[in-house]
């Protein structure tokens, strides 16, 4: 179905604990400046492409902004020139996360129990027994199953949706946040993020248990070519560089889910800008971050036009 697709999606453009092996914030969405609506539609993304030019403002030297989805079949992956020269001259590398938190065994922990929900509540509890039989089925098929036992159960539900589907995937997966970490290891880059992982995992107890426990039993019952259909519309998306068309379409079906695009997307946003431009007025930046981000009236893109900076595409 449409609506766990999308989901999907929104999950893999906003965390990467499974896919990359291996300070609790507080943080406020700052208020956002008032703008006419004209003034706003002026500052949106009006061309298609994943590579973006920050000047202006306080800026010696230009940053960079790149789109990215964090896993993709690898006969889609594709590095253009552009990248590579951007990422040339960038000082150092900023995700949404730092990448080398993950090689840290402390985060590692605090990433587990994170990830385990509270009062011991397990997957029975929150599910009829038949719906369980069947999530319970599935989760015995994950290759960490016998490693995890019961500890599986008391996953959060969302991850266990991510786990399912990415189980699911089929092909040989590229990352473009493993690739550019590769580059930068070896230009010997300075590596940051603009969240911690704490506070991604914060994040996803904005949604209940309950709700989030029924989207993974809906999970299991979405038409499989269906989803393919979507999956494959939204990579010919990102592949052909559409973010406001990208954007329209996760947000059109993220309100189904409370609080996703406010809490998840705008938020989030909102929290980067203060952190992108003090980083680039010390050193000239590449950031990358999932491309959902960029497109639309409370995108990355058109929140640093509203604070000043010249954003501009480029395209070859």
């Amino acid at each position: 179905m449409m609506k766990h697709t999308i989901f999907n999606f929104l999950l893999g453009i906003i965390s990467l604990v499974f896919f990359i092996p291996a300070c609790s914030t507080s943080q406020k969405a700052s208020e956002a400046p008032k703008k006419s609506s004209d003034t706003i539609a002026s500052m949106l993304p009006q061309k298609n492409s994943l590579l973006w030019k920050i000047t202006g403002k306080d800026l010696k030297k230009p940053s960079y902004l790149f789109g990215t989805i964090h896993m993709i079949d690898k006969k889609d992956f594709f590095m253009p020139e552009k990248v590579k020269t951007a990422f040339a001259a960038s000082e150092n590398i900023v995700f949404e996360i730092d990448l080398n938190e993950m090689q840290n065994p402390m985060v590692m922990m605090k990433m587990m129990t994170g990830m385990m929900m509270n009062d011991n509540m397990t997957l029975k509890d929150l599910l009829k027994e038949e719906d369980y039989k069947k999530v319970k089925s599935k989760l015995d098929e994950l290759p960490m199953a016998g490693m995890l036992g019961n500890m599986l159960e008391r996953i959060k539900p969302m991850f266990l949706s991510t786990m399912i589907t990415e189980q699911g995937m089929t092909g040989e997966i590229e990352s473009y946040e493993l690739r550019l970490m590769e580059m930068a290891k070896a230009k010997e880059l300075p590596v940051e993020g603009l969240e911690t992982v704490e506070y991604q995992l914060s994040m996803f107890d904005s949604i209940s248990y309950q709700d989030q426990a029924k989207m993974l039993v809906e999970g299991l019952e979405y038409d499989q070519e269906e989803s393919n259909r979507m999956m494959k519309e939204m990579v010919t998306m990102y592949t052909t560089e559409d973010l406001n068309g990208l954007y329209e379409m996760i947000s059109e079906q993220s309100k189904e889910i409370s609080n996703f695009e406010a809490m998840l997307l705008e938020g989030r946003n909102r929290n980067w800008i203060p952190v992108m431009k003090e980083t680039m007025k010390e050193i000239p930046s590449f950031f990358a971050v999932g491309a959902g981000h960029l497109g639309g009236d409370i995108g990355v893109i058109s929140l640093l036009r509203q604070e000043g900076y010249k954003v501009e595409a480029i395209m070859d």
